[in-house]
């Protein structure tokens, strides 16, 4: 009974965490605003920083809260009704929800956003080195997905030498899976073919 009993806690938290990681802001937020579908401008990628190729920093903006809170949201509700595993669960199952969610027919965004919200949910003082990480790389290097890619490098190991298993452990497979959804950028990077923060496509 109690294995039952678990199962289905971590099945709730999963849905739980992919349903709310499943909302596509920036494609809301910019056609509320009246623009064309997002998925048909620059990169064509649903995140805030193909939002800014629009011109509107504060549509990129409400689009990058939306994606990081979705994050935060899940984690914390489920922490609350299920616990502190499940809370991890949640985590996993918002990013996959912003990875693929159902309402786009499985076609999301790159995922640095939302990954934000879950670590900010579970460990939030790593979630202010991860920024300081992002803003310094991108500060010096103009380039979004190189600083995304490199903080999510530094998290699962800043993690594990804290001594945080459980919490590194998600991060490695959440990481390993930003690195999959940037293997364009990274092939730009390489060519220096990238465009850099705020530059048009």
């Amino acid at each position: 009974m109690t294995v039952d009993l678990n199962l289905s806690t971590e099945i709730a938290a999963l849905i739980l965490g992919y349903l709310l990681g499943s909302i596509p802001f920036g494609v809301l937020l910019t056609r509320l605003a009246g623009f064309s579908d997002l998925r048909t401008i620059g990169s064509g990628n649903i995140g805030a920083t193909n939002v800014l190729r629009t011109g509107n920093k504060l549509l990129a903006a409400g689009t990058l809260f939306g994606d990081l809170l979705k994050g935060t949201a899940a984690v914390l509700l489920a922490k609350y009704f299920f616990g502190s595993d499940a809370a991890l669960i949640a985590g996993f199952g918002a990013f996959i929800g912003h990875l693929f969610p159902v309402w786009l027919r499985f076609k999301g965004g790159k995922g640095v956003a939302t990954y934000i919200g879950v670590l900010l949910g579970v460990a939030w003082m790593m979630a202010v080195i991860f920024g300081a990480i992002w803003l310094t790389v991108a500060a010096i290097f103009r380039f979004a997905s190189l600083a995304g890619l490199t903080a999510t490098v530094a998290t699962p190991i800043i993690l594990y030498a804290l001594d945080e298993q459980k919490a590194a452990l998600l991060f490695a497979i959440l990481s390993t899976l930003v690195w999959i959804k940037h293997r364009a950028n990274i092939s730009r990077l390489v060519s220096r073919m990238e465009p850099r923060i705020g530059q048009k496509q």
